[in-house]
């Protein structure tokens, strides 16, 4: 059966012998995501579709990290992995929108409450994934998605395309310092030492998800928007302006414990592991100084109570964000093969 033929019956296809294919809800340089129906139940899960002839096949890969982090809070679970006629599949939970797509539906503006309540569970999802020995090294808000149902307030991390193993679980060695590493991740909230080239641990982590704390702050951080003749002089404008902009000046006008954190992570040794109580301690007590309840109300369940909307981007499911992910890197292959006079923007 080839692709055409898969698309126009999915209602035929089931998937694992449990899932029947509905809607297309996503597609990437992998394939394409479906929404799949349980037969016996009626619940809605993810399913992602590669073809067997993929040049650069990763489900089989990402399988492996959600069986190896399965059971972690915040991790989705796998359902299904197997062969379905030509194209390898991973049924999947069904997730909600992403942390980009809220900060777009409530004007790319979070109040420091939803960000403190935000950030609690980001640094718990770096820790628990650290603990099973992977960095992640693609921290950005599009790679954490708000579940749905009785999950609506539990905050997911995916997309492990691009995680690396950083210790041995048996030995506990963890991997060897080195430089004239490739940049690895997304330009703007990488780690100062991943644009030196410094291989990444569970520092660089750590770092990314502060400058995605000052993203949800500021709304825009000093080194977006910058312009460069190819994709090298993009992140070099990038890099230089990152290591340029004192924290202090970064974090201006914010909580000091923002530049606390900041100040903190890029101080850690390459092996040297993350204090993550102190720093959710620090974020915690900075919440109840300022009078706040942990009552999970979010800036976008108060938009929805005053727009009279049921859910705020229904569509936006689990592999969306995924999927944008590869479409970027599609994107960036080939602007890397257009004209050196192709202007690329961060």
């Amino acid at each position: 059966m080839d692709k055409f033929n898969l698309i126009k019956n999915r209602s035929d296809v089931i998937v694992g012998g449990k899932y029947r294919l509905s809607r297309k809800i996503g597609s990437g340089s992998f394939g394409d995501i479906y929404l799949g129906i349980s037969i016996q139940s009626g619940e809605e899960v993810a399913v992602k579709m590669e073809s067997t002839s993929a040049r650069h096949p990763q489900l089989q890969y990402e399988a492996k990290l959600y069986r190896i982090l399965s059971g972690g809070v915040g991790i989705p679970r796998i359902r299904h992995h197997g062969k379905e006629k030509n194209f390898n599949v991973l049924v999947m939970d069904l997730l909600g929108p992403s942390l980009e797509d809220l900060f777009n539906f409530c004007t790319r503006h979070f109040t420091i409450k939803t960000v403190l309540m935000l950030v609690d569970q980001m640094i718990g999802r770096l820790e628990y994934i650290h603990l099973k020995c992977f960095i992640h090294r693609d921290i950005k808000p599009d790679n954490f998605l708000m579940g749905i149902g009785r999950h609506c307030n539990k905050l997911f991390l995916i997309d492990f395309g691009l995680a690396k193993k950083y210790r041995d679980p048996t030995t506990r060695a963890h991997i060897l310092y080195r430089e004239d590493k490739n940049l690895t991740g997304t330009a703007r909230y990488a780690s100062i030492n991943a644009h030196l080239g410094i291989e990444q641990s569970r520092r660089d982590d750590m770092e990314s998800l502060g400058y995605v704390m000052m993203y949800f702050n500021r709304s825009v951080l000093p080194w977006q928007g910058m312009k460069a003749t190819n994709k090298q002089q993009k992140y070099e404008k990038i890099s230089e302006k990152k290591m340029s902009t004192p924290i202090e000046v970064l974090c201006k006008g914010f909580p000091a414990e923002f530049s606390m954190y900041l100040n903190y992570c890029r101080s850690l040794r390459f092996d040297e592991q993350p204090d993550y109580m102190y720093l959710r301690q620090l974020f915690r007590i900075l919440f109840r100084t300022l009078n706040h309840q942990y009552d999970y109300i979010y800036d976008w369940t108060m938009l929805k109570q005053k727009t009279h909307q049921s859910q705020p981007n229904t569509t936006l499911l689990l592999g969306q964000a995924e999927t944008r992910n590869d479409r970027e890197r599609e994107r960036e292959k080939e602007k890397e093969k257009a004209s050196g006079k192709t202007m690329l923007s961060e």
